[in-house]
């Protein structure tokens, strides 16, 4: 039963997992930017909720003010930082450093403002066990982030194919050259990119902190983990890194029955550099 229990444990850390992974890879298909500074929009999402739970908004009013904020947020990061450093021709080893840098700033400003003290949030029905099947037990925010995730990936799915703004974003990541010379306007489309990203990151940027609580430094790890599942899953491929997201968390909560916990991380990181040299381009590379 214990084994049933991380199965599901897994699905649910993935589903997390898998948004951070398919909004870092829209990011990065359309602008070839590794957009770092994300794991501070992550962070961010659920600081800007939990400040407004503690002002008495509803948790309605405070997870749509937080996906608000973030969306800004990653928009003022593409017009302020990213566009300005690519009018100036900068390399891409600059623009990383960048992004560090914006993700230092958004962490420390993070820690001086609510410390590094881990924060929990005031939601008790979020800590409501409900048995799902036999003795395995899920609490309502994990049942949530399933259910918000799984609605996400399939918003993003249609909104990507589905949509005008949707096909102009997979044109420009196809062909910036050819969609600067047809007016698709790139340059706006990265914003339009980075704002659809922060504002999707922010859904597990709150919900997961909901579980384990708030830290200004929790969004690297899911970030890394993130990126993994991107490249192993194909990069452009929102299937691709949806799935390869909730695989490794599978990989990740099964080991445990094995070996301990602090190495788990460890034995992912290894599959996947097994994986790519077998399947360098990714299991879904023509996937879109």
């Amino acid at each position: 039963m214990l084994a049933l229990q991380l199965l599901c444990n897994g699905i649910v850390t993935g589903c997390a997992l898998g948004i951070v992974a398919i909004s870092f890879s829209f990011v990065y298909s359309t602008t070839k930017i590794f957009h770092v500074a994300h794991a501070g929009v992550y962070t961010m999402g659920g600081y800007i909720a939990w400040s407004m739970l503690e002002h008495g908004f509803p948790a309605p009013v405070a997870f749509l003010v937080a996906v608000a904020a973030c969306t800004a947020l990653g928009a003022l990061i593409q017009t302020g930082l990213y566009a300005r450093l690519e009018q100036r021709r900068a390399t891409h080893l600059v623009v990383l450093i960048a992004s560090l840098g914006a993700l230092a700033v958004i962490q420390n400003i993070l820690a001086s403002v609510y410390s590094a003290n881990i924060l929990q949030f005031n939601l008790p029905w979020g800590s409501k066990v409900f048995t799902v099947v036999g003795d395995v037990r899920l609490t309502v925010t994990q049942l949530l982030t399933v259910v918000c995730s799984l609605a996400a990936y399939g918003a993003v799915m249609w909104f990507s194919h589905g949509t005008i703004l949707g096909k102009q974003i997979r044109a420009v990541a196809s062909n910036p050259f050819l969609a600067e010379i047809t007016r698709l306007r790139p340059r706006r489309v990265h914003v339009y990119v980075m704002a659809i990203a922060s504002a999707l990151v922010c859904v597990p940027g709150v919900l997961v902190p909901l579980d384990f609580g708030l830290q200004p430094y929790n969004g690297i790890t899911p970030l890394l983990t993130a990126t993994i599942a991107m490249i192993a899953g194909g990069v452009g491929s929102i299937t691709g890194a949806f799935v390869l997201a909730i695989v490794i968390a599978e990989l990740q909560n099964m080991s445990l029955l094995f070996i301990p916990g602090e190495w788990s991380i460890g034995i992912t990181f290894f599959i996947f550099v097994i994986f790519m040299l077998f399947r360098p381009t990714g299991l879904f590379a023509a996937a879109r």
